[in-house]
């Protein structure tokens, strides 16, 4: 059954550069473009900004980029105050501690100094395409639907809604399969004994319980024994307990549902029911079999649940699993040193889809990776970009996003400068203006 519904919409906005979401991406899109000097709304479905990164409670930040992008000026400010120690190195590289209020309040000043527009609590609902061109969107507010018109759409949605609503080719998932890896809900926990709390980075850790009925035991092995006895839920095979740099405190990485379809509301808020339950699982896990969290307590959790994958939009050029594997180095780089391992989540259980996380060398992102192939006045940053599903899983992570936002909002404002649609500006433009503001390509 379907149902035609048209509505005349006001147009409440026109500017050069409109960014669709306020996650790490779209924050650097939105003030890379307007620093560039264009006009820039900046529109986001929560009611604050920052996405993962604080909606979603994701600590640390992870993954590495070449040096002067705005990853460096953002987190500098993060870690301003923090104790000697609290930015570690792991297996992982280098884990930033994320604290979401105070990076609420970074981004939130940083964006109005910019002199970008900002609407909140305004959900995408369509890309408006004339002529075969995106040339802005439909937003749901609370008073009803409007419209935004702009010179270049730049989709930072993670999902890749105003990209895909405009009719560009979209890939899911696996290439054999099209399963996704799964979704999760973080959260942070405070009460922890310093004295014997440990940390854990991930399922190839090996540290040790330090005292008790288990002691000696490698932590992750501790796991794997509770969720066969079943007292971790059922695909939770690794408790993850990332330091904060604050003393007693955890950030957790943990639960974990599989299945389920990011794309759907009834299955997001499936994901969302079955998501908030494992928290009790795994806090009582901690306080019955750890040391140092007996006594530990929930202090927050995400506002909303974590999507590794969904969409990933076909672009111009395309990242690939010998890119991430070889390191490969291109002239048309926009994004240049990526580094995150090759960290698939099992689509079908607990752990990782490959055994383990896998090796990656620092590779680059190319400019047309960025830009749907087949649509006018769009681009594309964040995880959405055109990439294969190992490659994704490298480059999903939060630097590496900043840095794709960064290029797409320089790029756009490029494009509105020049009067030139993103397919046809030369990736040697958009270098430049990298370079320009101290960018290492």
């Amino acid at each position: 059954m379907t149902y035609t519904f048209v509505k005349e919409l006001n147009i409440r906005k026109q500017c050069d550069v409109l960014v669709i979401g306020a996650g790490p991406a779209g924050v650097c899109a939105a003030l890379s473009a307007a620093r560039a000097g264009s006009s820039v709304c900046l529109c986001e479905r929560f009611g604050s900004v920052g996405g993962m990164l604080t909606q979603g409670y994701v600590d640390p930040i992870l993954g590495s980029v070449s040096i002067g992008t705005l990853y460096d000026e953002i987190t500098e400010e993060l870690t301003k105050g923090l104790p000697e120690g609290a930015v570690h190195v792991t297996r992982n590289g280098l884990e930033i501690p994320a604290d979401a209020e105070k990076a609420k309040s970074i981004l939130t000043r940083k964006l109005k100094e910019a002199g970008v527009e900002l609407l909140l609590c305004c959900a995408f609902c369509d890309t408006i395409v004339e002529n075969g061109r995106a040339c802005g969107a439909v937003f749901a507010g609370q008073s009803g639907m409007f419209a935004i018109r702009a010179g270049i759409t730049i989709d930072c949605t993670g999902d890749g809604c105003a990209a895909a609503a405009a009719g560009a080719d979209v890939m899911i998932g696996s290439e054999t399969d099209g399963a996704i890896q799964p979704m999760t809900l973080e959260f942070k926990i405070v009460g922890a004994d310093e004295s014997l709390a440990i940390s854990a980075w991930g399922g190839t850790d090996p540290v040790k319980i330090p005292s008790g009925p288990f002691a000696g035991m490698e932590y992750r092995e501790l796991c794997k024994m509770k969720n066969a006895e079943g007292e971790l839920p059922k695909n939770v095979t690794i408790v993850r307990l990332h330091r904060t740099g604050v003393p007693g405190e955890r950030s957790v990485n943990a639960t974990q549902v599989n299945g389920l379809n990011p794309l759907d509301p009834e299955s997001f808020a499936e994901a969302e029911t079955e998501l908030r339950a494992q928290i009790d699982s795994c806090m009582n896990f901690l306080r019955k079999y750890v040391p140092g969290f007996e006594n530990c307590r929930l202090k927050a959790s995400a506002t909303t649940v974590g999507v590794r994958e969904s969409r990933r939009i076909r672009g111009i050029e395309s990242v690939t699993d010998s890119d991430v594997e070889s390191g490969r180095q291109r002239d048309d780089a926009v994004v240049h040193n990526a580094w995150f391992l090759i960290d698939i989540h099992n689509p079908r259980g607990g752990g990782q889809a490959e055994g383990h996380s896998h090796p990656a060398l620092p590779y680059d992102i190319p400019y047309g990776a960025l830009v749907p192939a087949g649509i006018s006045g769009m681009l594309v940053a964040g995880r959405c970009i055109s990439g294969t599903h190992r490659a994704h899983a490298s480059y999903r992570v939060m630097a590496i996003c900043m840095a794709m936002g960064q290029a797409a909002g320089l790029a756009a404002s490029l494009c509105v400068k020049n009067a030139i649609e993103p397919a046809l500006l030369s990736p040697g433009d958009v270098r430049k203006a990298l370079t320009d503001e101290g960018v290492k390509l």
